[in-house]
């Protein structure tokens, strides 16, 4: 069993930056990819960014520039800096794992909210 625990939303400025983090629990030995999901209000969860077991990374074409993806292995975390943030990028986000099993575990979510 895999718990994942994300910390560091809130409300920002447009323009501001915050850096979310998710700390994960138990073995993480088979997955394959983690990184985070966003959902905004009426919309679907879209995958924001994400870290390949090889740490390969790969983001969003709509926050290239902005947010980084970021893992380390020593501390079972996952991190995502977002900077230059924009009104649009208001949602909650999710961390995930997923695993070579096909089960992807998730967080419980942290509300970004970016607004004047």
């Amino acid at each position: 069993q895999v718990q994942l625990v994300e910390s560091g939303g809130g409300l920002v400025q447009p323009g501001g930056s915050l850096r979310l983090s998710c700390a994960a629990s138990g073995s993480l030995f088979s997955f394959t990819t983690m990184g985070w999901y966003r959902q905004a209000p009426g919309k679907e969860r879209e995958l924001v960014a994400r870290i390949f077991s090889s740490g390969t990374t790969s983001v969003k074409d709509s926050v290239k520039g902005r947010f980084t993806i970021a893992g380390d292995n020593a501390k079972n975390t996952v991190s995502l800096q977002m900077n230059t943030l924009r009104p649009e990028d208001t949602a909650v986000y999710y961390c995930y794992a997923n695993f070579r099993t096909a089960t992807t575990y998730w967080g419980q979510g942290t509300q970004v909210t970016v607004s004047s």
